[in-house]
């Protein structure tokens, strides 16, 4: 039985039947697991997915909604949900090898957007979200918010097009070669030191010095994928 599909068209249901409106607040990830009996990765999978198609929108510490945006013709033959399904039946999943490829050629590309069009509000959600990740008593639960880190400073480029880009990142993140290659390489020792990086990127964007956020980004970037893929 595919456990990701299932819950994915129990979703969709509930939306093509006009149960879940605009605004609706969706169970929480361990409450869906609980209620299709499927293990909590599945479900993170299944929600990024449908986040991706801009079906919903997550808000760490608030919760899961139906988008605003959400439309009926959404869920339409052509929709960006098409490939969402692809990626969640495997067709159109993403390497870990691909993703850090893909991660290293846009993150530090788009530091100069940021630094330009940043608040200050921004910086201070970067620094929540380090804090967060300092205070996490779990690798799960650290890991989630290093990947709302990397979301927030994105949505500092204040860029729509910079905004998909990384819903799909975050999409491919939830894939579970992904999770599986995390788990077995975020050690303690580890997790402390990606902390470190995560503040200096973070200081050096709130500083706007262009060189070192950079710099920043690229050498968290490379350890990352050196810890994953040993190169």
């Amino acid at each position: 039985m595919d456990h990701a599909a299932v819950l994915r068209d129990a979703i969709l249901g509930k939306l093509k039947s006009g149960e879940w409106r605009q605004g609706h607040r969706i169970d929480t990830e361990r409450q869906l697991s609980e209620s299709f009996g499927i293990g909590r990765s599945t479900v993170r999978r299944v929600l990024a997915q449908l986040k991706a198609a801009g079906l919903i929108t997550q808000t760490v510490g608030s919760g899961t909604y139906v988008s605003e945006d959400f439309a009926p013709d959404s869920l339409g033959h052509g929709s960006p949900l098409e490939a969402a399904a692809a990626l969640a039946n495997g067709s159109g999943s993403v390497s870990p090898a691909e993703l850090m490829e893909a991660r290293l050629a846009i993150e530090p590309s788009i530091v100069e957007m940021i630094i330009r069009n940043a608040s200050q509000s921004d910086f201070a959600k970067m620094a929540h979200c380090c804090d967060m990740a300092e205070a996490a008593d779990s690798m799960e639960a650290f890991e989630l918010w290093d990947g709302q880190l990397h979301e927030t400073i994105a949505l500092a480029a204040h860029n729509s097009l910079v905004t998909h880009i990384f819903q799909l990142i975050n999409q491919a993140r939830a894939q579970d070669d992904w999770g599986a290659l995390k788990r077995h390489s975020l050690t303690p020792e580890r997790r402390r030191s990606y902390q470190i990086e995560h503040r200096r990127l973070v200081g050096a964007l709130t500083d706007r010095d262009l060189a070192r956020a950079v710099a920043c980004t690229r050498d968290h970037l490379l350890h990352v994928r050196r810890n994953l893929l040993g190169s």
